[in-house]
């Protein structure tokens, strides 16, 4: 049974939030589209799910009613606390918001016995970085086995690009090295706020 959820863009307004360039914020606020990164992570329901930069929330909503075990949300920006601690109200024991900065936290460290999966709309100015910490975490293979992320269309096609084409390099290295790298769909800019 899914909870009586307020809508996003009253959560937003309640709690003044606006997406701030300076940390590399962009909410995604289309629950059809959340709902399908949700569902490309497959099943959750036997996972601890990291969400990295989650906002107000939007992601974590459809992660949640996906059937996630357990999602922990990593969000640095405290503007966004109260609206998740709010989301959490509406999912007794299933969402841990964690105020910090996502470059300083293991995502491993939240498996407790759990299968961790890693789903995020990655703050853009620390993707790229947040992706090469977590490729050469040692040992390896690392506590998640999944990796589902959204990055921006530029650094995107240096993750599954070619050796020879334009966009191939160190990047591509190291994430074919470690994953079997997909693109799964690609979100239009006017689904973003800003």
């Amino acid at each position: 049974m899914s909870p009586n959820l307020p809508p996003l863009r009253d959560i937003i307004e309640r709690y003044e939030l606006r997406a701030h360039k300076s940390m590399g914020q962009n909410f995604l606020l289309d629950q059809n589209l959340t709902d399908k990164i949700a569902r490309a992570a497959g099943d959750l329901h036997e996972s601890t799910v990291v969400e990295v930069g989650p906002g107000p929330g939007g992601l974590t909503r459809s992660l949640l009613l996906a059937g996630a075990k357990k999602v922990v949300a990593i969000e640095r920006d405290r503007r966004c606390i109260p609206a998740l601690e709010e989301l959490s109200g509406h999912f007794p024991g299933r969402l841990e918001v964690v105020e910090a900065d996502a470059l300083t936290i293991d995502p491993g460290a939240y498996a407790n016995g759990c299968n961790v999966k890693i789903v995020s709309n990655l703050p853009y100015n620390i993707a790229t970085a947040l992706l090469v910490r977590w490729l050469t975490t040692e040992p390896w293979p690392p506590a998640f086995d999944t990796m589902v992320l959204m990055f921006q269309r530029e650094v995107g096609e240096r993750l599954w690009s070619e050796q020879g084409s334009r966009s191939y390099g160190r990047l591509s290295i190291l994430t074919q090295w470690r994953c079997a790298v997909s693109h799964l769909f690609d979100i239009p800019a006017r689904a973003f706020t800003p």
